[in-house]
């Protein structure tokens, strides 16, 4: 067993192998499961079968972190987008003087391109465009875990205003995790970077007994946002009738703000627990039948 798993950390990062195996081998890594995409049943089953062979264009548009400002607009109206500062294909076009002291930088084509500024008088910014520009190379989908909806986005930087939430230094994560277009648990994150809990509640503010791997559970009570009922609301609306989806919000003083979209919630590489419930929010998602999708 030991070698085998010598073996399969090394394959999994070998690109000129077929999609479909790099795919059963990160699943074997990560999850110490074997991959059955002719019959997918546990989540990260789907989601890696959803990589494979879902590629609806419009999860180009929902996955780039500008473009869904247009679909956020035209769905749920503006008001629920944060301010947007500007949008850069090239790094030396910024402008930094013209910024306010605080932001949030992102990289609108994957995941963990964020960068938060508090204030702008402590900036390098030699390294910091260095690591813009770095970015601006950045694949999603060649050098993570073949995220479908990532591939052909165009790398932008985009500049948006600092969110600030009273009585705590990070903004707590409302993840509405989204099955054919209904949204059926919310994952709340709190303390993230810091001393980072989640959990997951149902759509009636009940805690689950369940939680992604390697996360530490969050046994308090927490607080049900002021704003709950409209962010499910929100939440149904921009999901459509996408097989999975996670609509992510912030609430501020009680007022709703967009975060993102995703498709790969942790990349499909991390299980839940305990293990019943893999296979239980995997029976959520209907996977469309594959002959209908050729069309893509």
């Amino acid at each position: 067993m030991k070698v085998r798993k010598i073996i399969v950390r090394i394959a999994k990062n070998l690109k000129f192998l077929p999609v479909k195996t790099i795919l059963k081998l990160r699943h074997e890594y990560y999850t110490g499961k074997i991959l059955n995409l002719k019959n997918p049943k546990e989540f990260n089953e789907k989601i890696q079968w959803l990589k494979l062979y879902y590629h609806n264009p419009l999860l180009t548009k929902l996955a780039c972190k500008f473009n869904v400002r247009s679909y956020v607009e035209e769905k749920i109206g503006n008001k629920y987008l944060n301010e947007l500062y500007g949008v850069y294909e090239n790094v030396e076009d910024i402008n930094f003087k013209n910024l306010p002291n605080s932001f949030v930088i992102k990289g609108v084509h994957g995941s963990s391109l964020n960068m938060i500024v508090e204030d702008k008088q402590q900036l390098d910014l030699v390294a910091v465009k260095a690591k813009l520009n770095k970015w601006l190379t950045h694949n999603q989908y060649k050098k993570v875990g073949f995220e479908w909806a990532y591939k052909n986005i165009k790398p932008l930087i985009i500049f948006e205003k600092f969110l600030e939430e009273s009585g705590t230094k990070v903004l707590t994560d409302y993840k509405f995790y989204c099955f054919n277009g209904v949204p059926k648990y919310v994952q709340v994150i709190l303390g993230r970077g810091i001393n980072e809990q989640q959990c997951f509640y149902d759509l009636n503010w009940e805690k689950t007994p369940f939680i992604k791997s390697g996360k530490v559970f969050c046994d308090q009570p927490i607080e049900e946002p002021s704003n709950f009922e409209e962010m499910k609301s929100l939440a149904h609306k921009l999901a459509g009738s996408l097989p999975f989806s996670r609509v992510d919000f912030y609430a501020i003083e009680g007022k709703t703000i967009f975060g993102e979209i995703t498709f790969y919630p942790s990349d499909g590489k991390k299980d839940f627990t305990p293990n019943m419930y893999n296979k239980l929010l995997g029976d959520l998602i209907i996977l469309p039948d594959v002959s209908a999708l050729m069309s893509w």
